[in-house]
């Protein structure tokens, strides 16, 4: 499978009480492939998967299945502590015709590099689809590392990877060393150097509300090969990648830029809470902004 383009983890919108808000699902899901991203990942954290029960998550990957049909890409997140839960998730990507699975380390147990690849060669098992790897050491305590990428890549379906560590030098490895695994942008601020690197799509959580500037982004830089226009464009997001990553409220900002954009997204589950009135004021200004400067950038091309 060619990862190319914007694939965005979708969130999950709640009813005040916490419950999950389906209806609000769908139409999020029918504005990010009306608005032309190319993928949308289900059960990823921008989707709080940590925070719902099993039953909840192979719901939500049924109905995400259901409304895209095979209008985009609909790539599955299989992350759980237990081996088991991953398994099951995996399997039921399978079961509804996902186009791929999206595999991390297990959280917490900080497992030796084989036996966290172990881990994942057993999740491949479970589902047999092409599957994006998730290296987030930020959250997971663990680096996939050279062995780990070397043990997996005995199997042809480890075909990408989205890359969140924060380490160039990670980009360096991945573009040198491992070129037949394909490098997914996974952190935001870097996106523009991920690109130069031959990166060919990126994993944002930001394209739950402007995926018209994230795709801008991808264009410019991986369609076009205008990096001029590109860094143009990645200047004019930065303040939103500090908004988004400062204080731990990701989640939260997400999902209070879905409700600028008039959907319903509702609060996050606990322990998260919602933003302040400085968040939202910064939140807003910092999108007004945005979208005015990349629309006179594209409006000039």
């Amino acid at each position: 499978m060619k990862f190319e383009g914007i694939y965005t983890p979708v969130i999950t919108p709640h009813h005040d009480d916490g419950t999950i808000d389906r209806d609000s699902f769908a139409r999020m899901i029918e504005y990010l492939i009306g608005s032309g991203v190319h993928g949308i990942i289900n059960g990823g954290s921008t989707g709080e998967y940590y925070a719902q029960s099993m039953d909840e998550r192979v719901e939500l990957a049924t109905l995400a299945k259901e409304i895209i049909g095979d209008r985009a890409s609909l790539i599955i997140g299989t992350g759980a502590i237990q081996l088991q839960d991953s398994i099951r998730i995996a399997e039921t990507a399978a079961k509804i015709g996902a186009s791929a699975i999206l595999v991390g380390s297990p959280p917490y147990s900080v497992p030796t590099e084989r036996e966290n690849a172990l881990n994942a060669l057993a999740i491949d098992r479970a589902a047999d689809l092409p599957i994006m790897l998730y290296n987030y050491p930020g959250r997971m305590g663990i680096n996939m590392g050279e062995e780990f990428l070397d043990r997996v890549g005995r199997s042809r379906n480890f075909c990408a990877i989205k890359e969140s560590s924060g380490d160039i030098n990670r980009v360096h490895l991945l573009a040198r060393d491992y070129p037949h695994i394909q490098m997914s942008c996974g952190m935001d601020d870097q996106a523009l150097e991920f690109f130069a690197w031959g990166a060919r799509s990126w994993v944002c959580g930001g394209s739950n509300f402007l995926p018209t500037e994230h795709i801008a982004l991808y264009r410019a830089c991986a369609v076009e090969g205008n990096f001029g226009k590109g860094r143009r464009i990645m200047s004019a997001m930065m303040p939103l990648m500090r908004v988004l990553e400062q204080g731990g409220k990701f989640i939260q900002c997400i999902k209070y830029g879905c409700e600028m954009t008039g959907f319903r997204a509702g609060p996050p589950r606990a322990p998260l809470k919602g933003l302040n009135k400085d968040d939202i004021r910064q939140l807003e200004q910092v999108v007004r902004v945005l979208k005015c400067t990349i629309a006179e950038i594209e409006a000039e091309a």
